[in-house]
């Protein structure tokens, strides 16, 4: 089974109302068994809401409580994402061999890369938080961009 964000599948399911619809992973999805999910909807976090970065550190970072997850207008989300990443391992754990295809640079999704924390539009290496927990416990991840690739 393949966990999927569902902002790559067209969802309407991004901090700002809309989605980032992926051809790529849409081609690669015709023919297998998928599960569309957003760890940040799981979590509690409404549709459209403000942005959000990690702060000093990545998803790995936050689930050691060395980091937290703010939005830009400094709400700490941390437990709203850390929440999202657990349904989302929960999902995972139902099935056998489980991977996930999850959305570059998201504060939840990224894989390789995420915003810096500062609200700049700063890229750097790092995981996001539901990322770093599925890969905590074993589970395959790849980002839209090495489907695309």
């Amino acid at each position: 089974m393949i966990l999927v964000s569902a902002c790559l599948l067209g969802h309407d399911c991004k901090y700002n109302g809309k989605n980032n619809r992926n051809e790529a992973v849409l081609d690669y999805l015709k023919d297998k068994e998928y599960i569309p999910a957003c760890p940040e909807c799981s979590g509690g976090l409404p549709i459209p809401r403000p942005p959000c970065e990690i702060s000093s550190g990545d998803g790995f970072d936050v689930l050691e409580g060395k980091a937290q997850v703010l939005s830009a207008d400094g709400k700490d989300v941390t437990n709203e994402f850390i929440k999202g990443a657990q349904k989302l391992l929960e999902i995972a754990k139902e099935h056998d061999e489980p991977i996930a295809i999850l959305k570059e640079c998201s504060p939840s999704c990224g894989l390789h890369f995420i915003y810096d924390g500062t609200f700049s539009g700063k890229v750097v290496h790092g995981s996001g938080v539901a990322t770093a927990l599925l890969r905590q416990n074993g589970i395959q991840v790849l980002s839209e961009k090495e489907i695309e690739g």
